[in-house]
Parts: C-alpha cells; structure tokens; sequence
C-alpha cells in the first residue's frame, strides 16, 4: 500500500526535474553561443547562472522523488535498515512511474551533462595557439587597422592641418573614442631633428604615437616644447619624441609604440596598420 505523497500520487502533473534539465542545457547552449559569437560577460554569466542552477534544481527535485516520504521512529538506529523499509523503497525505485525507470528524465539529465561539458570546451579551446579569440591576442590587437581614420575626442575626423608645429593631440580610431587600448596622440616635429626614425613612420614630420605609458599604462600627458619629449605623470617616465620615443628617464623599460598613417583621398588622416607594439604596460606583451 502506497503512502500519501508517494511517487505515484505525484505522477499526474508534468515533473518538474525534466524541465530543470531542459532549462540547464538551454543555458549551456546559450553560454557557447555568446562565447562563440564574440563574448559578452553579462550574458555568459546568466547562461552559466542559468545552466547550473538548472542542474541543481533538477537533481534535487529528481533526489527529492527518490526516496519515500514520510517520517519514521526507531529505538536504535541500526546500520541496516528494516526489512519493511528494504521492501518499502525497492517497491518505489521499481514502480512502474518510479524515476529511475523515466527514460525521458534520464535522457535530459544526460543531455543537461553532455551541453555543459561541450559549453566548457569553447574557454578552452581559447587556450590554443591558433584560436584568434586567445586572452594574449585580445591584449595586443587594438581597434587600429588599415583604413581607419584618425578622429578627436568629440568623433570628428582629424587632417594633417589639424596638428599645429610642436603641440600634441590626442587622437582615437573612429568609433572607438572609448577603448581603453586604442588612445593615441599625435605631433609634428622637424624631420632634420629625427636622431632615430619613428617606428610607425611619419608624414612630414606627423608622428603617432600610443598615448599608453609602457610602464603601468597611465596617459603621458604632458608634452615638453622644445625637447620633444613626453611625461608620464603618474611615475614620471620621459619619452624622447626625437629617437623613436624611447623611455630616457623614470622605470618606463620600452618605447611607446608607433601608429603608421597616411593622407587619404577624403584629406583625413588614415591608419595603415596597428600600433608597432603592443600599447600600454610591459607585462601584457610577455611572452
């Protein structure tokens, strides 16, 4: 005789641990697909939120359905339990609408497992060396590249008349103003007065440079008229402008990197490649 709550006076409704697993393989599929189509963090993170809690819940309700209900009184608890119940939870687990014997719960708890080790497969696949999408690539591939154009703060376009002799202006790629990487500035100096040749090349004495102190990745802001050399505030490393921009003063150890750029036939300024080196502090270029 079956006691209220049993297994089987539980069998009219639709089991909630099936849903649970479906809902966990959604979320794994879900995470894949974002990683795979670029990443976004917020989004990866409810599908993963979504998938474990999804497999939680389905093994404790699936958990909760295994066992008989009720509560039971003994004089002394015994490493065996009594026949009756021996006999009570083997007619449970062999009942005809037992879970254990529910092929569809089991296919969906193997198909909860299968998507969220498949899902766990894309971070690493990052790890590999040919994988574009590795942590290392993202840390020296900025928005910079051939064609892109050279605009101010406010997004306007900037032309090579809009460098004055011997001043500095900060410039960014076109619809990247914000990109913590992709800051620049540019300057124009006297060609004659080159003691090394800029790394990205120059237009007339027009140089870029990466914006990025290459100690700790703080702006170099202050530009020294006269000296062609640039301060980083935050730890004082001086840049000679004059020879590639190399650190001659404070813990900076590389040159800033230099953007090559080109006139294009619209009379802006034009990108013709990313920086000579990865922008910013020296340890995201280790090898």
């Amino acid at each position: 005789m079956r006691r209220p709550g049993s297994v089987g006076d539980r069998a009219g409704g639709e089991p909630p641990d099936r849903a649970a697993f479906g809902a966990s393989a959604a979320g794994a599929v879900g995470f894949a697909v974002t990683y795979a189509q670029g990443g976004n963090t917020r989004w990866e993170g409810a599908c993963l939120a979504v998938a474990f809690a999804g497999l939680a819940v389905g093994l404790a309700v699936w958990a909760r359905r295994l066992v008989p209900v009720g509560g039971y009184v003994e004089e002394h608890e015994g490493f065996t339990p009594p026949p009756t119940e021996q006999a009570m939870t083997a007619a449970e687990l062999t009942a005809p609408d037992s879970p254990v014997r529910r092929r569809g719960l089991l296919a969906a708890l193997g198909l909860a497992l299968t998507a969220l080790g498949a899902a766990a497969l894309f971070p690493l696949r990052s790890l590999l060396p040919f994988d574009r999408a590795r942590p290392e690539r993202a840390l020296k591939d900025t928005p910079w590249g051939p064609g892109v154009r050279l605009v101010d703060a406010a997004g306007r376009p900037v032309r090579p008349q809009d460098v004055p002799a011997d001043s500095m202006v900060a410039v960014f790629p076109e619809g990247h103003v914000d990109t913590g990487d992709a800051p620049a500035f540019a300057v124009r100096l006297e060609p004659r007065r080159f003691s090394r040749p800029p790394a990205g090349g120059h237009l007339d004495g027009l140089v870029v440079w990466s914006l990025l102190c290459t100690h700790a990745g703080c702006p170099v802001r202050t530009y020294l008229k006269g000296t062609a050399r640039v301060l980083c505030p935050c730890h004082q490393s001086s840049f000679d402008l004059l020879a590639g921009a190399r650190p001659v003063a404070g813990p900076a150890a590389r040159a800033l990197p230099g953007l090559p750029i080109e006139e294009g036939p619209d009379g802006f300024l034009h990108a013709t490649g990313d920086f000579t080196a990865p922008p910013g502090a020296g340890f995201w270029d280790s090898p």
